[in-house]
């Protein structure tokens, strides 16, 4: 048992009482705790963690997902039609074809066409999400129903691409713009989200996952999960990062408050808020310092303006809100690290953990500025592997002194910043033990090539912190969870090997055998 305490002591034998740990120790177990109704489980050699904590995840959305046309296992253009094609056809009776996974790689410049589309879904109209969120491929019927056309401006925040000689729409539409079609979709009935709630927690558990940063919720989402808790059916312990869609700052306050109010139950906490800075560097979104070096004088362009972001970030932290920003440009890095000095300034220091997710390109200069804002950074690992997203579709657009800049994990961890970990799923794999591997090798998991990146490898014993104790200080439970100490929770996952004993790229092999969330049984492989 490794038990993650500060000391990172180690132990062969722990005790559960009603829900919580009452010894860690050695096998000679202190007398009177073993009694006539206790159960005593020999587990042969296997390792014991801590519950392993996502960091930032997307579960409802994910799990409804799971329902539809999945192509995130499509692994070539090829798959991808024939997997919609497949789709298509064993569905006949649905009014729309929905789905998401596809991979901007497998299309020139990220960008698939609606004639192709057209050909997979003649009859109907069809919307698929891209893997990383931040994209949509439609159809004809789609565009039409939504009332694209060549004339249709881009909206703010997003973009339309077109084709460079007619600017007819090509049929993939970027951030803001995926919501000129997603604005006229039927939303998910009540069913439909407790059935997502329900995969995407069976899945977490089988991955030893006991606790969740979801990491945006709208009310339907709220409900979905209050309702569950409250019913007795939520095998997860889940904070919230709440919708901020209001312009309006007295009007979102008011129904931030209200919602953290009305959703809150045992295992359920609405107590942070997410706010996006900017997009994606692969469809050139995200906010940069300097220019992309294949679109000039385009840097990006940052969601909030300064003066915009200051006053959001210190109106929730004087509210006591948690702030968790998407920010994956060094502009836009930059500018949600002066936001949050800002609202230190303003209201004092407070233990309110801002945290700033993704991070993918930070300027060398604001790596130290983490600690001294206590400014949570939550990295999401698994994209530290050299993948085409990152070999044809970033650092070309970066050239290789900036690329060295790149999901910097290590230098953060340098700094003493609490750095923690996650999987933005569905966008990637939700087993902890991938991203684990993959932010000790570079490489993609059970791939032996030449790490990626080897200066920003980190070692398993901080890997496996940023999945528990650091997640669980992110989430303000490391009281009760993230570590195997007495008087704790005992959320706990048992693993067929040990991690320490094994060569890094077979990490992702060891499998989840038992889940347990307060003592209670959520999973266990038979």
């Amino acid at each position: 048992m490794y038990t993650l305490d500060a000391a990172r002591s180690w132990a062969s034998a722990v005790a559960i009482r009603g829900g919580r740990i009452v010894y860690v120790g050695g096998d000679s177990l202190p007398p009177g705790l073993v009694g006539p109704a206790t159960k005593v489980v020999d587990l042969a050699g296997r390792m014991v963690l801590p519950g392993f904590q996502d960091g930032h995840v997307h579960p409802i959305s994910s799990g409804v997902e799971l329902g539809q046309c999945n192509l995130h296992s499509a692994t070539t253009a090829t798959a991808v039609a024939d997997t919609i094609r497949a789709y298509a056809a064993a569905h006949p009776d649905l009014p729309w074809i929905r789905g998401s996974g596809w991979e901007l790689p497998l299309f020139s410049g990220g960008n698939p066409s609606k004639a192709v589309l057209d050909r997979l879904v003649p009859d109907r109209p069809a919307v698929l999400e891209a893997a990383d969120g931040h994209s949509s491929w439609v159809n004809s019927r789609a565009l039409a129903l939504a009332g694209i056309t060549r004339d249709t401006p881009d909206p703010s925040n997003g973009r339309i691409e077109r084709d460079r000689r007619t600017s007819e729409p090509s049929g993939t539409l970027r951030e803001s713009a995926m919501d000129l079609v997603a604005r006229i979709l039927p939303p998910p009935t009540d069913a439909e989200l407790a059935a997502g709630l329900n995969r995407a927690q069976q899945q977490a558990n089988e991955f030893g996952i006991t606790s969740v940063f979801v990491a945006w919720a709208d009310e339907a989402d709220l409900r979905t999960y209050a309702a569950a808790d409250r019913a007795g059916t939520l095998r997860l312990r889940v904070v919230t990062a709440m919708e901020a869609d209001s312009a309006d700052e007295k009007d979102l306050l008011g129904r931030l408050r209200d919602w953290r109010t009305r959703f809150a139950t045992r295992r359920v906490r609405p107590i942070a808020v997410k706010l996006f800075q900017d997009g994606v560097i692969e469809a050139r979104t995200a906010a940069m310092l300097a220019p992309y070096l294949d679109r000039k004088n385009d840097a990006g362009t940052p969601i909030h303006d300064q003066p915009t972001l200051n006053r959001l970030a210190a109106a929730l932290d004087r509210d006591g809100f948690q702030v968790h920003v998407h920010a994956i440009g060094d502009r836009a890095i930059r500018m949600t690290l002066d936001a949050f000095e800002f609202a230190r300034k303003q209201n004092g220091p407070r233990d309110n953990r801002h945290t700033i997710t993704h991070l993918e390109l930070i300027d060398p200069a604001d790596i130290p500025r983490f600690r001294p804002l206590g400014v949570v950074a939550n990295f999401e690992p698994f994209w530290a592997s050299g993948d085409e997203y990152l070999t044809r579709l970033t650092e070309p657009a970066l050239g290789q002194a900036r690329s060295r800049w790149l999901y910097p994990i290590a230098s953060v961890i340098r700094t003493g910043a609490v750095v923690s970990g996650g999987s933005d799923w569905s966008v990637s794999s939700l087993n902890p033990l991938e991203g684990i591997e993959v932010g000790i090798t570079h490489r993609e998991p059970g791939d032996r090539r030449p790490p990626w990146h080897p200066a920003e490898r980190v070692d398993l014993p901080a890997m496996l912190a940023l999945y528990t104790i650091n997640a669980a200080y992110a989430n303000h439970q490391e009281r009760e969870t993230g570590s195997i100490e007495a008087g704790k929770l005992a959320d706990l996952v048992v693993l067929d090997r040990n991690l320490f004993e094994l060569p890094p790229e077979e990490i992702h092999q060891a499998r989840v055998t038992w889940t347990l969330l307060e003592g209670e049984t959520v999973f266990q492989r038979r």
